[in-house]
């Protein structure tokens, strides 16, 4: 299926990355293109410095602390480093005629420097509730972002964005674990791994395990009941946003039903979405 994204000044390009779900699609207002674009390339950037190339952890949250040092300056209408300047220019741009609020941004970064020392120390999560903390740092601040730009502030809707946001962080999580685990990623949570008969600190066992499909059957259900708790958002999002998050919505349930057809053993392969997932996708956000 082919996917497209934006370049920070708003224009339209195919994906490098993969992604699950495009970002400033056809449907997105074209006004929001570019701020849309803005926070999309400050994320996807400080997600490579904590996770692309060869270097050591040290120097990856060095990179991380200029990065907020810079976003810092954005804030302030003080010059930026210099390092960036496909990312700060722009996002300076959104801040000044959106009035980006700093706390969302910043705490993307927090989640960023908490994967490159978990990954470093080769921890993992003891809990769901902790696992649900990084989700906070890691994906909800983006669903707020985007909630600001179109102007929807409430409570509640920001209660439901944030279970969608966690949903898809914890979708991507179950459908990446053969990828995640062989890099020193660890997101099953060692109450639920314990649970199962798993052992939480010998995660090279994981895959052969003869109860990790149900393991990873459970914590998908879970995911599950995230996203359907949220997605009565849809009907507060306005015009083609709305449709655009009801894509999203259907993209993230039909990542688990793609984890189903496989009996739930991502450890040993990970599901994509293709062209065929289309129709089921535009049906579904149809129906809601």
């Amino acid at each position: 299926m082919g996917r497209v994204t934006a370049t920070p000044d708003g224009r339209l390009r195919p994906v490098e990355h993969y992604e699950n779900f495009p970002v400033a699609s056809w449907l997105c207002p074209r006004r929001l293109r570019s701020p849309v674009a803005a926070i999309y390339w400050f994320a996807r950037t400080a997600d490579d410095l904590a996770d692309e190339g060869e270097a050591p952890a040290a120097r990856r949250l060095a990179d991380l602390e200029t990065y907020r040092n810079d976003l810092q300056a954005c804030f302030r209408g003080a010059p930026d480093s210099g390092r960036w300047p496909a990312v700060f220019p722009a996002l300076r741009g959104a801040i000044d005629a959106f009035a980006l609020p700093q706390e969302p941004l910043a705490r993307l970064l927090d989640a960023f420097a908490q994967d490159v020392r978990k990954t470093a120390a080769a921890e993992g999560y003891a809990d769901r509730g902790e696992l649900l903390a990084y989700c906070s740092r890691s994906a909800s601040p983006v669903g707020r972002l985007l909630l600001h730009l179109y102007g929807v502030h409430e409570p509640a809707a920001l209660a439901r964005s944030d279970a969608i946001c966690s949903a898809l962080q914890l979708i991507n999580f179950w459908q990446d674990l053969g990828v995640d685990v062989p890099r020193g990623r660890y997101y099953l949570p060692a109450e639920d791994c314990r649970a199962f008969g798993l052992d939480p600190q010998a995660p090279q066992t994981w895959a052969a395990h003869p109860r990790a499909a149900e393991l990873v059957a459970s914590l998908c259900a879970w995911a599950r009941e995230l996203m359907l708790t949220g997605a009565p958002l849809v009907q507060r999002v306005p015009g083609r946003a709305g449709w655009e998050l009801r894509l999203v919505v259907q993209g993230g349930l039909r990542v688990l039903h793609r984890i189903e057809r496989l009996h739930y053993r991502t450890l040993q392969q990970r599901p994509k979405l293709g062209p065929a997932d289309l129709p089921g996708m535009l049906w579904g956000a149809a129906r809601m």
